[in-house]
């Protein structure tokens, strides 16, 4: 019997891949994490440098805050890394002879391992119009995606940015044209397109993007720009569009509601026909987001579109 592991399938050779049973792991919640630190990881760490819970502690809330300000991840690879830090830091304190026992709290934090390198952004990139927030699968687990849309004069160019692959550009062409078509709807000047350019970025410009379950997100930050009226910041979406308006099922449902967890956001906006997968996500996880299942576009627009416009700085 051989067990190998890998992020990505499409590397492995067809007759290989048929060969052989695929156990698909997903990203941990951040219960889960601060459960297998506590049970694994910090014990591991301590024989690695010499301590024990009598020359040193580490508290409960000084593990969160390194899962969730230092070790934004599906796994705990670098978590346990960032721990191993911290106790290196107090064994030198031990061999210099401090009072023992040294215990870590959330304040000594910045000192070793430095500022937090992860917040919560979400309010603020999506405080104004033209902005949403999507859900992407990647292959170290689901990940957050910032939409940006902005309008400048023109002829009506769709300009788009952010390496940002075939499938990709395709699926922002469907969701301008699904915003033209509710144009009446949105009560938008008959002209607005034919003299303005619309500019779609997709920020980490470096990282190859491609997919189209970016569909809703994208239809999202279109129709939140040209109406001036921002997305909810609590919420985060997935899905693929059609042309008729239809929002269709897609694929990562646990890894991209894991992500939207991490990263702070407690409503989900999910394609209908995905309700099935719901039974794969853990019961604690569930309970602590509110999820939002949409049929068509306009579901879309009812539930993420903020009532009033923005307000001119």
């Amino acid at each position: 019997m051989f067990i190998g592991t890998a992020n990505v399938l499409d590397t492995i050779p067809g007759p290989l891949r048929d060969r052989m049973e695929v156990i698909q792991l997903p990203g941990y919640t951040s219960d889960e994490k601060a459960l297998i630190a506590r049970r694994y990881l910090v014990g591991r760490q301590f024989a690695a440098n010499g301590l024990d819970t009598a020359r040193c502690e580490i508290s409960d809330a000084a593990l969160r805050a390194i899962i969730d300000d230092y070790t934004r991840e599906a796994g705990v690879r670098n978590l346990e890394r960032e721990i191993g830090n911290v106790l290196r830091h107090a064994a030198m304190r031990v061999a210099e002879r401090a009072p023992t026992p040294i215990r870590i709290e959330t304040t000594d934090l910045p000192a070793i391992l430095g500022v937090a390198r992860f917040e919560s952004e979400v309010a603020l990139r999506t405080s104004m119009p033209g902005v949403a927030t999507g859900l992407a699968w990647t292959p170290a687990g689901g990940d957050i995606l910032f939409i940006e849309a902005s309008l400048v004069p023109g002829n009506g160019r769709l300009i788009l940015t952010g390496q940002l692959g075939e499938v990709m550009k395709e699926t922002a062409q469907a969701a301008l044209t699904l915003v033209k078509s509710h144009a009446q709807r949105l009560a938008l000047a008959p002209d607005l397109f034919e003299k303005h350019d619309i500019h779609v970025h997709v920020p980490a410009g470096a990282i190859p993007k491609d997919g189209p379950s970016a569909g809703v997100a994208m239809f999202m930050a279109l129709a939140s720009l040209v109406t001036n009226r921002p997305v909810r910041a609590d919420r985060a979406m997935t899905g693929e569009i059609s042309l008729r308006g239809l929002v269709l099922p897609v694929g990562g449902i646990k890894e991209k509601v894991l992500a939207a967890l991490r990263a702070g956001i407690d409503r989900v906006m999910l394609p209908v026909r995905n309700r099935k997968e719901l039974e794969e996500i853990s019961p604690d996880a569930r309970e602590k987001l509110h999820f939002v299942w949409q049929e068509t576009v306009d579901d879309v627009l009812r539930e993420a579109l903020e009532d009033t416009p923005a307000v001119a700085a």
